[in-house]
């Protein structure tokens, strides 16, 4: 993008008011009330050449100046220069309604792009105007209202009902339903309570709550949304680049033709006629709707998943999208919730209140995931804490603890080697055979009992397995888990193949097989754990990284909740850039292929190619607009 479209970007008025807009519509106004007074004889020839003359300065004002500055600082001939120097040459003829129809004409197209460009960026930032300019802090006991930039981290904010958060923070006290659509855009409110993460521009529903702010107005979860997309519009596709380089290569090409048909008409008074000739080459030959045939297309698809919570980080990765024969992904946290519950209780000596109460009392301490489950089923079924001692971890097999006077095991089945388990083996048995892990409760004399715990499946997997085998997409699962585990949530869901008990080299090697024999593969894990398999995919997908910095560094495409149905919505959407691009392309090549041969044989006028020519881009523009109008019937079920 000139300095000139930068400008401009984020414009928010009406498209009257944007400013290269404004001055094509004067330039216009001037060029018809001159052409319609000078033809009713109201004006002699010298007043109508100077009207002409201010309505070229004022409608080519903003492209003829990023022309310019393109070619004094970049030595590029792009496509204003083109133009200029068809404007130039339509005066040297003495074409001046000629000259001031083309920079009324082009003006508009020029304008009409970078407006619906600036728009783009508009609508993304937008989603700051919905975050409180004002936050109500709590100090020594007393509300204050400050202005929102002065906001600390660690200060403490006040969210009443039906307002929105100024900035990321902990809920410390209060329970409410928070609606997370400016920034996950997911609908449905979600249920915060103290402990949990909020983010700015989220609206509080119903009671209050006191907030510790985790990030400053500035650098909150929605200003970095913003700040990714704004930097992703600016990152180009392959195909965008080569459509550049190939107007860097044309562009001059067209010019020094146009220029060596002058001198013929001007050495040969015979040929005069190929002056206008040249003229009119300028026009046709500019590849106006091919330069804009794939940007216009990606910023829109971008600034659209931004919206949606969807941060795609560039024009490659929505080219990528688009190319995507097989996804991987990860299990734990993915396709899975991340949260292992207790789903099964077993008791062979005593009851399960009395099991869990055991097992509640070696794991209390413990840190690890299998035994925070334990410890939240226990809690909710109110356990007793009993005198307990000598907490040992054993890896690998477990952990143990002295309650009251015995010594109390917690874990695999090898902790109770020398003990009778055959009882167990059937209900062992089906419990694996639903994925579930199976954790053995006892002492040194008896097994009492056995827990099974399970990371249930996300509620939306199989829905959004079976959208993307409808789209051709092989779906793979790569995980670190067991082989039964796997191979039942493989089953369960629908999914081609699978491999387990991987380590993350094991799946960087797996994405490497799956890029082999499909081609384009996309990487859908935690961003973090997952981050040398993302980097090694085709498109990198990072789950739930909503105020997770290393989640989104890591990925080539950040998702800010934990909804699946926004991967084949990124993918639709990188197949619909894609196609739109493509037909964008093969419209601009074929009217070129038309328009030039037609201004070397002298069939068009200056005011005919320019017409047409304009209109072309303005319909590239609409096209590529396209991409951002139509919805994924993936978000709306």
């Amino acid at each position: 993008m000139t300095q000139e479209t930068r400008e401009h970007a984020g414009f928010e008025g009406k498209l009257y008011a944007h400013p290269p807009m404004r001055n094509a519509l004067i330039a216009g106004a001037l060029t018809i009330f001159s052409f319609g007074l000078r033809h009713l004889g109201l004006i002699p020839a010298g007043f109508e050449i100077a009207i002409y003359m201010f309505a070229i300065v004022i409608g080519g004002y903003h492209w003829i100046r990023e022309g310019l500055e393109e070619f004094f600082t970049s030595r590029e001939v792009g496509i204003e220069l083109l133009m200029l120097g068809a404007t130039i040459g339509s005066v040297i003829l003495g074409l001046w309604d000629e000259a001031a129809f083309l920079v009324f004409i082009y003006g508009v197209a020029e304008g009409l792009e970078e407006y619906a460009y600036a728009r783009t960026r508009a609508s993304i930032r937008k989603l700051l105007d919905l975050v409180p300019k004002e936050a109500r802090i709590l100090k020594d006991g007393k509300e204050i209202m400050i202005p929102a930039g002065e906001l600390d981290v660690g200060d403490v904010f006040l969210v009443r009902p039906g307002e929105s958060l100024v900035t990321d923070g902990i809920v410390i006290k209060g329970m409410s339903s928070i609606d997370e659509a400016p920034v996950t855009g997911e609908s449905i409110p979600v249920e915060k309570s103290e402990g949990m993460q909020v983010f700015a521009a989220t609206v509080n529903h119903q009671g209050a709550l006191e907030i510790r702010a985790t990030a400053t107005f500035a650098n909150n979860t929605l200003s970095k949304i913003v700040h990714l997309v704004e930097q992703a519009q600016e990152r180009k596709g392959k195909t965008q680049q080569f459509i550049e380089r190939f107007g860097k290569f044309y562009s001059p090409i067209v010019l020094l033709s146009a220029i060596a048909l002058a001198i013929v008409s001007l050495l040969d008074a015979s040929m005069s006629e190929w002056g206008i000739r040249a003229v009119v080459l300028l026009v046709a030959a500019a590849p106006c709707a091919l330069v804009m045939s794939t940007p216009v297309a990606v910023a829109a698809g971008i600034g659209r998943a931004g919206s949606q919570g969807v941060l795609i980080k560039g024009g490659a990765y929505l080219e990528n999208l688009g190319k995507v024969k097989a996804i991987a992904f990860d299990k734990t946290g993915t396709l899975t919730e991340g949260q292992p519950i207790v789903t099964d209780i077993i008791p062979i000596n005593g009851d399960e209140k009395n099991i869990l109460t055991l097992a509640y009392n070696v794991e209390r301490s413990n840190t690890h995931p299998l035994a925070r489950a334990i410890v939240r089923k226990a809690e909710s079924m109110g356990a007793l804490n009993l005198p307990t001692s000598d907490f040992t971890s054993m890896p690998g097999l477990g952990a143990k603890a002295r309650i009251e006077e015995r010594m109390v095991y917690l874990g695999k089945k090898d902790l109770f080697a020398k003990l009778d388990t055959a009882p167990l083996n059937s209900e062992i048995g089906r419990l694996r055979e639903q994925g579930k892990t199976v954790i053995f409760v006892g002492s040194d004399e008896t097994v009492y009992g056995i827990i099974a715990i399970r990371d249930e499946v996300r509620p939306d997997a199989k829905q959004v397995i079976r959208r993307l085998h409808d789209m051709g997409i092989v779906v793979a699962m790569l995980t670190g888990d067991n082989h039964v585990t796997a191979q039942v949530i493989a089953k369960e869901l629908g999914i081609d193949q699978f491999k387990a008990d991987l380590k993350p080299e094991d799946k960087v090697a797996a994405v490497k097989e799956l890029k082999k024999e499909h081609g384009t593969v996309a990487m859908v894990g935690d961003g973090i754990n997952d981050a040398p398999a993302l980097a090694e995919s085709s498109v990198g997908m990072a789950m739930g990284a909503a105020g997770t910095d290393a989640a989104i560094e890591a990925a080539d495409v950040a998702l800010m909740g934990d909804d699946l149905s926004k991967i084949p919505y990124a993918i639709e959407l990188g197949q619909r850039a894609r196609r739109i691009g493509l037909q964008n392309i093969v419209f601009s090549i074929f009217l070129l292929v038309l328009l030039v041969p037609s201004a070397l044989l002298g069939v068009m006028t200056v005011a005919l190619a320019v017409t047409v020519h304009e209109v072309s881009e303005l319909l590239a523009v609409g096209n590529g607009l396209r991409v951002a109008k139509r919805k994924s019937h993936t978000i709306a079920q």
